[in-house]
């Protein structure tokens, strides 16, 4: 297990050393990224067919925690691990595979998302979250276009008021109980973390790290980044990174705060985010803005779900993610090859059935029609709202009424793709472009005889990822469960931890 590693340490090499390569050997340049992330692609694939699905704690270096580095290797976290190495590689920027900053910043996030996936401390979290951000600000300038300067610009200003945030956040969070080691700070957190200082710590964290996650209100970036970002930027970031902020926050849930307060407030910030977004969207007359404002409306439907006390929000949360994550990137990419306002869609499937069959086949999904996979995501949100009391119930008014409204908005682009036009341009879109989306639609079909197994699965991972004791353990193990050391190729280094050190008064 201990392998896990090399999907941080090998993309950061090739990072740094692709540049140099390039100078001298453009071939081999133009390889390396694509093979360094098959091979992490392997490992994870390798590490989830030998494994025993238990939890495992890694001591970097040997260290034990909470002194040293340590990474947290769950189901959740593979997963996340996998989705990172797929995801860079199906969206690697091929057509620009001669500019070694584009590839070594796709590198970069590579490694920096597989960081933060496996991170079990909020300072390697908070590293990890600003590399992730400094590959998205060169990914979404890299082709110099005025516009997406100016976006960068307003998505550095924002990214870096939301660092203060997180910093400020920790920074109480350390005040409070001594450490920053997540497993530690989950014993802690019940009687050092409830009052009023630890809640401002998990505000500050929870709008900080939100920033990547477009938890309203820090996602005014989302809407100019996206329509201006090359596609495969935006899909990244829309697909991908929101993603790492999500479980960033579902970790702080689980084991610092899972007090009401703290779920009462995300609760009403998703809702907010929800409305916000799909309002905006429905106003909206660009179709890349469009996605863009749908995207913060969906993000939000997964805050409220994670603010659904038990196995039930993760489980809806978990669920609305994954299909965000393989549905919303394919509707970028396909957006990049038409023209922007939506009236000029007009008798576009005519030139591009392929394309247009894909966005209404994707568009069904996202607007939760049966028998497809977003049905089943939004029906479990659905249900663990309905379970809760009268706050809860609002916000099942509200997730319902932006069902309306997202088919309502995806139904008029529709309409306006299969309008007859004889005069209609008919765009190429680019070709690996549309095999990303056509496989994004395969994987969506193919998962719909599946959907039974699918869902106990994630059940089982929503269940591992909700277990506070369970980590507790995993990272300071009782007498003969080991620790494993990196250091020592995977074999036990210590056979208990010890107990842990008294916090600071």
């Amino acid at each position: 297990m201990s392998q896990i590693a090399l999907t941080i340490a090998l993309p950061f090499l090739a990072a740094f050393l692709l540049p140099v390569i390039g100078r001298v050997y453009e071939a081999l340049a133009r390889v390396l990224g694509p093979l360094v992330l098959l091979y992490c692609l392997w490992l994870v694939l390798q590490l989830w067919g030998t494994g025993d699905g238990h939890p495992v704690a890694l001591a970097m270096g040997g260290f034990r925690p909470p002194m040293g580095i340590t990474l947290y290797v769950d189901r959740l976290a593979l997963l996340f691990t996998l989705l990172v190495s797929l995801m860079t590689l199906l969206l690697w920027p091929w057509q620009r595979a001669a500019d070694s900053r584009e590839c070594a910043l796709t590198l970069l996030l590579a490694g920096s998302a597989s960081g933060l996936a496996l991170s079990g401390d909020l300072f390697n979290i908070y590293v990890f979250y600003e590399l992730v951000s400094v590959a998205s600000f060169g990914l979404v300038a890299v082709h110099r276009s005025g516009a997406a300067f100016v976006a960068t610009l307003r998505y550095l200003v924002i990214s870096g008021f939301g660092t203060v945030l997180a910093l400020t956040g920790i920074a109480l969070v350390y005040s409070q109980t001594g450490t920053l080691n997540l497993a530690q700070l989950a014993q802690l957190a019940p009687d050092l973390l409830a009052g009023p200082v630890g809640l401002a710590g998990f505000l500050f964290m929870l709008l900080g790290f939100g920033v990547k996650g477009e938890l309203f209100p820090v996602n005014t970036w989302v809407p100019e980044v996206y329509a201006t970002a090359p596609a495969r930027a935006s899909a990244l970031l829309a697909g991908l990174v929101s993603k790492l902020s999500l479980l960033v926050v579902l970790r702080l849930l689980v084991l610092l705060y899972q007090q009401e307060q703290a779920l009462q407030l995300l609760l009403l910030l998703g809702v907010l985010g929800v409305i916000s977004g799909e309002l905006a969207a429905w106003r909206a007359r660009d179709l890349k803005r469009m996605l863009a404002f749908s995207s913060i409306g969906q993000l939000g439907a997964m805050f409220i779900a994670f603010s659904i006390p038990g196995n039930a929000g993760l489980l809806a949360g978990l669920a609305l993610a994954l299909h965000h994550l393989l549905v919303k990137p394919a509707l970028f990419l396909l957006a990049a090859g038409w023209p922007g306002a939506v009236e000029r869609l007009r008798g576009l499937a005519r030139g591009g059935p392929l394309a247009a069959g894909l966005f209404v086949l994707l568009a069904l999904s996202l607007i939760g029609v049966p028998p497809l996979p977003g049905f089943w995501a939004k029906m479990l949100l659905v249900v663990g709202l309905a379970g809760q009391e009268s706050g809860y119930l609002l916000a099942l008014a509200v997730v319902l009424g932006a069902a309306v409204l997202e088919a309502s908005y995806l139904f008029r682009v529709v309409a306006q793709l299969y309008h007859r036009d004889e005069e209609a341009a008919r765009p190429r879109p680019y070709l690996l472009d549309l095999g990303s989306a056509a496989l994004a639609g395969a994987v969506l079909l193919s998962a719909v005889p599946f959907i039974s197994p699918l869902g106990d699965w994630l059940a089982g991972t929503a269940a591992q990822a909700g277990d506070r004791e369970g980590y507790i353990i995993t990272v300071f193990p009782a007498a003969g469960r080991p620790l494993y050391s990196a250091a020592g190729g995977g074999k036990p280094a210590l056979a208990a931890a010890g107990p842990l050190p008294e916090p600071k008064p």
